[in-house]
């Protein structure tokens, strides 16, 4: 925990000194490499993680991530490349949560997008698998862990794979398929509380998480026009 906090806290400085000083030229700042599951940090200190990376219809660089991470008009920086500086700024935050995703507008200058990061590669969508399937989601605070799928709960797909805070936003993948973007984990149904941590990935007995199917979210992007529509991942 002190870990991450010591990280997040750098994170902001280095937010804050980009804003400050300009961060130099495009061309002195290191390239951060960027791909579904990367690590992101905003100048609200929220630190999420990158469902996808990829470009959209006028040819602008775009991530997607959940929206409750930050604001629009909010920046961010790579979790791992903070000497890169400010690579982008929220475009639109859905601040209604009624699907919960961020359209994030990036620097080309100072991002280099991959469609593979660790074991998780993104070469296209998928619709959401139906119960009993098997899903698997990546971020930066657990890793990749996959889970079965229990079924739909007011639009999102519950499913038992875990999911900790500032995974927030990771892809949702079937193979090389993103079906969805994680969110988080159920706490309760209504009045009823069952709000058990994912404390590692090996250990299944924790509260069910659930993701935004993909399909949904690209639909409202679309929808709404400007940043982000048209979207193709690299």
């Amino acid at each position: 925990m002190a870990k991450r906090f010591r990280t997040m806290a750098l994170a902001a400085a280095a937010i804050a000194t980009a804003v400050v000083s300009g961060a130099g030229t495009a061309s002195a700042a290191p390239s951060a490499v960027l791909g579904g599951s990367s690590g992101i940090v905003f100048d609200n200190n929220s630190a999420c993680s990158l469902t996808t990376i990829g470009h959209d219809n006028a040819g602008r660089l775009v991530g997607i991530t959940a929206g409750h991470c930050a604001p629009t008009g909010a920046k961010l920086i790579a979790e791992h490349t903070p000497q890169a500086g400010v690579i982008g700024k929220v475009a639109f935050s859905d601040d209604a949560k009624t699907l919960d995703y961020a359209v994030l507008e990036l620097d080309p200058a100072r991002v280099t997008p991959v469609r593979s990061i660790g074991p998780t590669t993104i070469a296209g969508f998928g619709a959401a698998p139906g119960p009993g399937a098997t899903v698997c989601s990546s971020g930066r605070t657990t890793g990749t862990d996959c889970g079965v799928v229990w079924g739909m709960l007011d639009g999102t797909s519950i499913n038992q794979y875990c999911s900790k805070p500032g995974d927030s936003g990771g892809p949702v993948v079937v193979g090389d398929r993103l079906v969805g973007m994680n969110q988080g984990r159920l706490t309760g149904l209504g009045p009823i509380g069952f709000d058990l941590p994912c404390t590692t990935a090996a250990n299944p007995v924790h509260s069910p998480a659930f993701f935004q199917p993909i399909d949904l979210i690209l639909a409202a992007i679309n929808a709404q026009g400007g940043v982000g529509a048209g979207f193709q991942p690299i």
